[in-house]
């Protein structure tokens, strides 16, 4: 009965373990703090040793040398720093011993069932916060800010639309910058705007994958060099897509 008993621990703490690694990772975290955050699990929840290997496409862990090492598949990758924090307030409390491991696995499984990502209609209003004010910055054409913070609300509704239903993020860049692009144009031809130029450098600056790029720097300083360039190549194709858009529109325009 001991034995059966430990199995079960150990497959429970296997079970919250990839399932914290794996939320982690679908929502933008590094590699190194996956590790330490799993790491850290099977410490205190008891696990005498554990070993574990992390990429971006997958995770796999084995604890104690009694339970076979399990694999969690990485199927989605998306930006949502909020479940990160949230695991790591949970890995605290749980380090705290304010949870058990039971209660510790099954908030897991409920922040894994629900969609906690911000509202649709605060999603525009921060991409076109995000716009004007850095096409300001980078460009210093205060009269274009107005028009760029609508051509960049535009464009993100284009993307998340289109990445809604479509679920193929490269296409949903693509087309986004490309209806920019026309965008821009547009209001300057009408007389909305000043520069195609300076709206378009702002409207982008919500597509740009700057989580992805950071991410993937911090992987390689740290020493993963098999997921860090990974995240550079998911990144750099990304750039491209958003500027193959915008190439294309300025390119028949």
């Amino acid at each position: 009965m001991a034995v059966a008993s430990q199995k079960k621990r150990d497959q429970l703490i296997l079970h919250t373990a990839l399932t914290a690694g794996r939320i982690m990772i679908e929502n933008g975290s590094e590699i190194e703090r996956v590790e330490d955050t799993m790491t850290r699990i099977a410490k205190n929840a008891g696990a005498q040793t554990s070993q574990l290997f992390v990429m971006i496409t997958g995770i796999l862990m084995a604890i104690n040398g009694e339970v076979g090492a399990q694999i969690e598949p990485v199927k989605r990758r998306t930006f949502d720093l909020e479940k990160i924090a949230v695991v790591n307030d949970l890995s605290r409390r749980f380090a705290d011993h304010r949870i058990t491991l039971q209660q510790f696995a099954d908030q897991l499984d409920h922040l894994d069932s629900i969609n906690r990502y911000f509202p649709f209609w605060l999603q525009l209003l921060a991409a076109a916060l995000v716009s004007g004010p850095l096409e300001v910055v980078f460009r210093h054409n205060l009269p274009d800010f107005w028009i760029t913070c609508v051509v960049g609300l535009l464009g993100w509704w284009v993307y998340y639309v289109l990445n809604k239903f479509i679920q193929i993020r490269f296409l949903s860049e693509f087309t986004a910058s490309a209806a920019i692009g026309l965008l821009a144009v547009l209001v300057v031809h009408l007389g909305l705007g000043n520069s195609v130029d300076d709206i378009i450098i702002g409207s982008v600056m919500p597509l740009v994958p700057g989580v992805p790029i950071t991410n993937s720097v911090r992987d390689i300083l740290a020493g993963n060099l098999v997921s860090g360039p990974a995240r550079g190549v998911e990144a750099l194709v990304s750039a491209a897509a958003i500027g193959f858009g915008i190439a294309m529109v300025l390119q028949f325009l």
